[in-house]
């Protein structure tokens, strides 16, 4: 099968709705994939499109735009043109696009059915259904404009139940949705001695790992981390973003590191592994992969019910706290981690039997596999 992915790229992990990983799993099963993304007009002149590379993936396509942020894409002009044509070019049995919040989402399906290939949407934009926040409300505005046109795509993707309903209130048809939850790969992200130990002294690790941006809401975690001031313990904060330098001025103390942006897979999984404890204060999200991993790798999780991310961690799998009050919540609740260590361990434990259970990579590959073989009825699945 060739599958045409539309969206943004990231130089750090591929297509923006699936991680490398997934583009790997679906080349080993056999599928070629091409890459359509947006990328600046200076590298789009540079690109040689009909250039192709070796094994499955076949060429990349670099859309030009004339802005690009972590939420929308405003396009060049002449991108509608080389979307077509690529299109033409590349004759993909089904295309599957990362809404990427511009203005050629709305015009994919139109553009599909001319050219008579199956269209595929993953929606992902964070949310909150209880609207308890200014940034739900913003995310909850998205999910309207979105609403009236996901109904033109042949299925749309998203990643739990509770968007699901979300979609299904604004008017989305149920059968046009097919619920399926991220993965990750728990021979990778495992529970183990991390590299890392010795690095910290014998200091007990908390972990932030994610954007520093508004949503993240990583002030209301430095500010609970401020009051309790857990001796012998250390909040490390890996990830970068446009808060970074305002909430680093604010809370440097000898008891927070600043960790930044982190590339090394391996070195993310050790900070996963030597944690007692990874948080994530988010007043909106999709379904964290952040979460996911550290779940898998053994960590205990504390999770706001943004998004998905409660949905994960109910049942005993974490601890889930409310998007309203998180520094009063936390405050509460690190000191009670620290003196519990039992707690944590048994967290962590049920954390990756959950993944095990719901959300490995296997599962995600498979239920994408099957969706893209039940539109088009003639296509066998990979070998």
């Amino acid at each position: 099968m060739r599958i045409a992915w539309l969206g943004k790229k990231s130089p750090f992990c591929g297509n923006v709705s699936y991680g490398l990983a997934v583009t790997e799993a679906l080349k080993e099963r056999g599928h070629g994939i091409s890459f359509i993304h947006f990328d600046t007009p200076e590298r789009f002149d540079r690109a040689e499109p009909d250039q192709e590379s070796s094994g499955n993936l076949e060429p990349e396509v670099a859309l030009p735009y004339l802005m690009k942020s972590q939420m929308y894409t405003i396009p060049s002009p002449r991108a509608s043109r080389e979307l077509r044509e690529s299109l033409e070019r590349f004759q993909p049995d089904l295309v599957h696009a990362s809404l990427t919040l511009s203005p050629l989402d709305f015009r994919l399906p139109e553009l599909c059915q001319q050219l008579g290939v199956p269209l595929v949407a993953t929606f992902h934009p964070p949310f909150d259904a209880g609207l308890r926040n200014i940034t739900a409300g913003g995310q909850q505005l998205t999910y309207q404009l979105y609403a009236s046109s996901l109904a033109k795509f042949d299925r749309v993707v998203v990643f739990s139940e509770l968007q699901a309903e979300l979609l299904i209130r604004l008017g989305v048809a149920k059968n046009t949705l097919a619920v399926i939850p991220n993965g990750v790969d728990p021979n990778i992200w495992r529970p183990g001695a991390s590299q890392l130990s010795e690095r910290f002294s014998g200091k007990r690790v908390f972990l932030y790992m994610g954007r520093l941006a508004t949503e993240k809401n990583v002030e209301a975690l430095l500010r609970a981390w401020k009051l309790v001031q857990l001796p012998g313990c250390v909040l490390v904060v890996v990830g970068d973003g446009p808060l970074r330098q305002q909430l680093q001025a604010s809370h440097s103390s000898n008891n927070v590191i600043w960790w930044g942006y982190e590339a090394d897979q391996a070195i993310r999984l050790a900070l996963l592994q030597v944690a007692e404890v990874f948080m994530l204060p988010s007043l909106v999200e999709g379904l964290s992969l952040a979460l996911l991993e550290a779940m898998a790798s053994g960590t205990a999780c504390v999770a706001t019910d943004a998004g998905a991310d409660g949905e994960v961690l109910e049942g005993g799998a974490g601890i889930v706290i409310s998007t309203q009050g998180v520094t009063t919540q936390l405050r509460t609740l690190l000191p009670v981690l620290r003196e519990q260590p039992i707690l944590s361990k048994e967290l962590g434990r049920r954390a990756r039997e959950r993944v095990l259970e719901r959300y490995t990579l296997q599962a995600n590959i498979d239920a994408l596999e099957q969706l893209y073989c039940n539109l088009i009825p003639n296509m066998p699945l990979a070998a």
